[in-house]
């Protein structure tokens, strides 16, 4: 069974910068990345990367968040620069087996607000 333990989050001013972090366990052949959710919307899709370092970013988050991974840590960071009063959410890491199976973090709460 693979665990997710999600550190970082919090409440920072708009324009400031966080860094959420995410340890797994198990195998590293897998994607891994952070969804987010803000109250009253769906869940989507911020950043996800692959085991070989290939990234994909949602449209919003473009130039301000980075995502990279270590995988003899086997950690993902999520480096959110430039934040925004809309990037106000729970923030999940999840990791993506190549079976498809998919495992999600208890999640993270990251508030930006002057």
């Amino acid at each position: 069974q693979v665990q997710l333990v999600e550190s970082g989050g919090g409440l920072v001013q708009p324009g400031g910068s966080l860094r959420l972090s995410c340890a797994a366990s198990g195998s590293i052949f897998n994607t891994m990345g952070w969804y987010r959710q803000a109250p009253g919307k769906q869940r989507e899709l911020v950043a996800d990367i692959t085991f070989a370092g290939t990234t994909n970013y949602a449209d919003s988050v473009k130039g301000r968040f980075t995502i990279s991974r270590d995988n003899a840590k086997k950690t993902v960071n999520l480096q959110m620069n430039s934040l925004k009063p809309e990037d106000t959410a729970v923030y999940y890491c999840y990791l993506e087996e190549i079976t498809r199976a998919t495992y999600w973090g208890q999640g993270t709460q990251v508030t930006v607000s002057s």
